[in-house]
């Protein structure tokens, strides 16, 4: 089942929810909406299940005008942040309960349930109540409940919000092994970019009710289209630059960008793991000063004082790296500086 949103447009008095956004989501696909709060995200997922009616543009599910369909008409399955499990039912009468009020035979209503708590690993806590199970536990009974009427479309606001670290983790594993293995088209809103990267096939990066720009988690990431699609997505050092003829002067130091053949001030951006540190000089190489170590799951996050360029920097190495560095808090040390991008005032494209 594919969606095709076209200029949806939604307002709440004043505030722009929704400006003209448009994107489409392949048939069997799983799409992250990723964005801060008050992006729009959740207002676009709202529309597409039939609790908000837009003001302007189309939504279309398999070529069919939502408009013209009332939100049970459109059998989609919808899953929010907290649950929404009914507390008197067991977890069988949950999942079952969507198949109880569309009055299905009762044959059919039981094999669907044991298809269901197998599927969501569950099958020995069918008659447990919400309260005797953990957050995770209650999440996969939601899933399954949204997924028992065989819906076109399935629908996620915020998932694994409430949930713990490790929690949400294990769960965004499992959710994309899940639909991997029922290829149901699925839209994902999420503000977490580590879990949008994990689950989804594309990422839609939304900001002000509007789209800024739609890729795979690599293209979103490595290209990104505009500076707050930079800023979004993970740590970035923001510098300050004279820009002119294919170069960038971060006070004593010259980059190359490409582009910008006028002169101008302007913001040169470069990730954490894009500084490269060593112990001795090298060509380019300018001195720093380590001014903290700290580690992170992934490796080692280094604050770094950096007077030729009059500013601190951040970077990240991982720990094979960080450990053959063997840095400590005051260390001297040298970097240089890859993958500089500059951004157009107008959110243009990255140079």
């Amino acid at each position: 089942m594919t969606i095709e949103v076209r200029g949806l447009t939604k307002h709440f008095g004043a505030f722009a929810a929704l400006d003209h956004v448009s994107l489409d989501v392949p048939g069997g696909g799983l799409v992250a909406l990723l964005g801060p709060s008050g992006s729009g995200k959740t207002t676009l997922l709202r529309i597409l299940a039939g609790l908000e009616r837009p003001d302007a543009g189309t939504a279309r599910i398999d070529g069919v005008d939502l408009a013209s369909q009332s939100a049970r008409q459109r059998n989609v399955g919808l899953v929010f942040q907290h649950y929404a499990l009914f507390r008197h039912l067991d977890v069988y009468e949950n999942i079952a309960f969507a198949l109880r009020v569309r009055r299905r035979p009762r044959a059919e209503v039981d094999a669907r349930v044991r298809e269901l708590l197998a599927l969501i690993q569950l099958e020995t806590f069918e008659r447990r109540l919400p309260a005797q199970l953990s957050g995770g536990q209650r999440q996969r009974v939601a899933l399954a409940r949204a997924l028992a009427a065989r819906p076109r479309v399935l629908l996620l606001d915020e998932p694994f919000g409430a949930l713990d670290a490790q929690v949400r983790a294990e769960l965004r594993g499992w959710l994309r092994r899940l639909h991997d293995e029922i290829h149901l088209t699925t839209v994902f809103v999420t503000h977490d970019q580590d879990e949008a990267f994990e689950v989804a096939d594309r990422v839609v990066v939304m900001n002000r009710g509007r789209v800024e720009q739609i890729g795979s988690p690599a293209e979103v990431f490595e290209q990104p289209a505009n500076d707050f699609v930079m800023r979004f997505l993970g740590h970035v050092n923001v510098l300050d630059a004279e820009l002119g003829d294919g170069r960038a002067r971060i006070g004593e130091v010259t980059l190359a960008i490409g582009g910008h053949n006028g002169d101008t001030r302007g913001r040169v951006y470069i990730r954490p793991h894009d500084v490269e540190l060593t112990r001795t000089p090298a060509d380019g190489a300018v001195a720093a000063h380590v001014v903290r170590v700290t580690p992170l799951s992934g490796g080692l996050k280094v604050d770094l004082a950096v007077p030729a360029i009059g500013s601190r920097l951040r970077c990240d190495l991982d720990w094979k790296r960080g450990t053959a560095l063997g840095l400590r808090d005051g260390d001297d040390v040298f970097l240089s500086l890859h993958r500089a991008r500059v951004f157009a005032t107008d959110h243009g494209a990255a140079s």
